[in-house]
């Protein structure tokens, strides 16, 4: 026991001291981690004024080794901070980044961009790529632990860069688009809760813009509409739909979609029905009379026309003498 500890002890100094004593430098890059310059296969790439460095980088990227343009470029915002040139070395490893196929890296790279240059040219398109690359794990893409080992796909990870992407500028151009897109990552993980919220957001701060509005209204009444389907004998959330359908239809009549609105409210009435029917039976069965009859009288309210109309009404008249009786 004692001798594995002792090679345990060794191996990890091992690990520690490698670095100060080998001749090759040791170098920290986001997004890349630390890395070794080999002897003889360290690169002319360090320059003493930002300017000249930024080219450097810029000439990497265009020959596509961006592995050292984001080196190079990480010099500039490193010993640079506050030079003219930082916004645009900022910019450049986001680019780098996403090359590398290292999408949370290069999100994050972008978003200080917006963070530490907030008056920068390239705010909009900025955020633009961040919304690009959230979609992208909207759509599927796997996370990476460390940027390098790919983990799985999360709904969190997306919903999580939309919000940040809202944030950033509420009412900027490609703001509206991402909070839509927080209320489908949410819908995605059949979080139909935090999907209403985003959608109803969507729909009260960007009333002014009718696609936008539109869109988050219809949807928000489609997430209610999933809610209903898996919640047994609850009736509240089929009321919302329907209620949410029918605000949709009102305020947006032209649209393409009040068809399927419509459908979807026959739907949900008829399972209303259905769903007080079997709670009425429910009652019944277990000599609730009141109860019974409330929910018998709540199937011919809701559609007297229903299959269920007329077995409702039969067992109304038959419960009648019983109603208000004590159970015991």
């Amino acid at each position: 026991m004692r001798y594995g500890r002792v090679v345990i002890f060794l191996a990890a100094a091992v690990v520690i001291l490698l670095p100060l004593h080998s001749p090759a430098p040791l170098i920290y890059t986001p997004g890349e981690g630390w890395y070794y310059e080999l002897p003889g296969q360290t690169l002319n790439w360090q320059r003493s004024r930002a300017r000249d460095q930024l080219a450097v980088a810029q000439q990497y990227y265009k020959e596509r080794d961006y592995t050292n343009a984001l080196r190079a470029a990480y010099r500039v915002v490193q010993v640079w901070p506050l030079s003219d040139y930082a916004p645009d070395a900022e910019y450049l490893m986001g680019l780098c980044l996403e090359a590398k196929h290292k999408d949370e890296a290069a999100f994050k790279a972008y978003q200080a961009i917006i963070e530490k240059y907030p008056n920068s040219p390239r705010y909009e398109e900025v955020i633009w790529r961040q919304y690009r690359i959230a979609d992208k794990f909207l759509g599927g893409e796997w996370t990476k632990l460390w940027n390098y080992i790919p983990f799985f796909p999360s709904m969190d990870t997306a919903a999580d860069m939309f919000d940040n992407i809202v944030t950033n500028g509420p009412y900027s151009d490609v703001a509206p688009h991402a909070q839509l897109r927080i209320g489908v990552a949410r819908e995605k993980q059949h979080d139909y809760v935090s999907a209403v919220a985003a959608y109803g957001t969507a729909a009260d701060r960007y009333h002014d813009q009718p696609t936008i509005a539109a869109d988050a209204v219809f949807r928000e009444a489609e997430s209610y509409r999933k809610q209903a389907a898996t919640a047994e004998y609850d009736q509240s959330m089929a009321q919302q739909a329907i209620e949410t359908y029918t605000d949709f239809m009102t305020l947006f009549p032209d649209d393409k979609r009040v068809p399927q609105a419509q459908k979807a409210i026959v739907a949900l009435k008829a399972e209303q029905v259905h769903g007080a029917f079997e709670v009425a039976q429910f009652y019944e069965m277990y000599h609730k009379w009141d109860g019974a009859a409330i929910y018998y009288n709540q199937v011919l309210q809701l559609d007297p026309n229903s299959p269920y109309a007329e077995t409702a009404r039969r067992r109304i008249e038959i419960l009648k003498p019983r109603l208000h009786v004590s159970e015991n």
